[in-house]
């Protein structure tokens, strides 16, 4: 499935909700399901700094793929990050590089998050696209 297939799945998913304690209990929910980090991992080289609560993110490069594993300590953030694996996961860089993360606007995701949430967002964001950035620099 392409990004954009998968984030209209991910905007139909949360357009169920009408209201948005039922879209923070469905995120809490995804969270349970987060792709976990190799307790290796969880140290400060792959923390995510600009986030409020922890949040550890690694990204492997396999058969020409980025697969990312993430963990937090929050229950939120869990679920946060875990939509934007399901997104961009098992995806080239270029594909990865190119998108624009539409459906967290859509969902209305960043102005139900305090600000400091919301620039734990971006720097969750911003991370997973370094990450495809130096896959793609290794590739030539």
């Amino acid at each position: 499935m392409i990004i954009s297939e998968i984030e209209n799945q991910i905007v139909a998913e949360f357009s169920l909700f009408e209201d948005w304690m039922d879209k923070y209990n469905y995120l809490i929910e995804l969270g349970k399901s987060l792709p976990l980090i190799d307790e290796k991992y969880k140290t400060d080289q792959y923390i995510i700094s600009g986030c409020q609560s922890k949040v550890w993110l690694h990204a492997a490069f396999k058969d020409g793929l980025v697969i990312f594993t993430a963990d937090s300590d929050a229950i939120i953030t869990k679920g946060i990050i875990n939509l934007l694996i399901r997104a961009w996961s098992n995806h080239t860089p270029d594909e990865i590089i190119s998108s624009n993360m539409d459906f967290v606007d859509q969902i209305g995701l960043k102005e139900h998050l305090s600000p400091t949430r919301s620039n734990g967002l971006t720097s969750m964001i911003k991370q997973m696209k370094l990450y495809a950035l130096a896959f793609k620099a290794k590739m030539g």
